[in-house]
């Protein structure tokens, strides 16, 4: 597999090992630019610790990566300015109102104190969040929470934008918003890295993973891969897919 220059994100054979676990087994795959692309897989699969190696927050066992032109191996300092990155598990500071956070992480975004301003003004609207500016973090909804940690990871106006479960414990209607927001954020060249246990909003992504025992399981467009799995079921979904596949290691 060669990197081509529309590939926002590029990895050839990745694998990452704790001692003798096996977390992420040999996997290639790339990511276009301004694709919203979707990584599936049950609890465990390695999901999460793909995103961290992409990130440039863990080094991988071996195997190549090329995210935003930049080395996962060699260039994590450069990677982490060049991305947007949204844990599933929150990681703002609550005791902190909307407001402060968004100036703290300009700081550590290296965004000039010229353009705070305005860069504040325009996160708080796109997060809905204007009205609460000054209240305390911990105070907000879970949904509205969610909103500020995606409006914080996009402060410093990044290129690529990775979502690990953003969605996970917020009410539908809030997802749909989300969800919205991000087909906006693509149609702008943004390219958006997603992992969901939402088969719905995996929907959303023009390709995806699934990813099971630390292994690609399929790999396409949803409607291929459904076509694929379940030839001749027009009425099969990409959750019967999701099933089908992750249950394997059962029979």
């Amino acid at each position: 597999m060669t990197a081509l220059n529309s590939d926002a994100i590029h990895v050839e054979d990745l694998e990452k090992k704790f001692g003798q676990f096996v977390a992420v087994d040999r996997i290639s795959f790339s990511v276009k630019k301004g694709e919203i692309f979707g990584l599936l897989g049950p609890n465990g699969s390695g999901k999460s610790t793909t995103i961290r190696m992409l990130c440039g927050i863990i080094t991988p066992t071996s195997g190549s990566g090329v995210v935003a032109g930049h080395d996962i191996s060699t260039e994590s300092e450069e990677i982490k300015h060049s991305i947007g990155y949204m844990s599933q598990k929150f990681s703002l500071y609550e005791d902190m109102t909307p407001f402060e956070n968004l100036r703290f992480y300009l700081g550590v975004y290296n965004v000039p104190p010229d353009q705070w301003a305005d860069r504040i003004k325009w996160t708080l609207d796109i997060a809905r969040l204007e009205d609460v500016r000054h209240r305390l973090t911990r105070e907000l909804p879970p949904g509205w929470r969610q909103r500020l940690a995606l409006g914080c990871a996009l402060l410093h106006r990044p290129d690529i934008l990775f979502l690990d479960e953003p969605t996970s414990g917020v009410d539908p209607i809030t997802r749909q918003h989300f969800w919205k927001f991000i087909g906006r954020l693509a149609g702008e060249g943004v390219t958006v890295f997603v992992t969901t246990h939402y088969m719905d909003e995996a929907r959303n992504c023009r390709r995806i993973v699934m990813l099971d025992e630390g292994k690609i399981v399929a790999a396409g467009s949803p409607s291929e891969i459904i076509e694929e799995t379940f030839p001749g079921r027009p009425e099969a979904g990409l959750e019967d897919v999701f099933i089908k596949l992750m249950s394997r290691r059962d029979n």
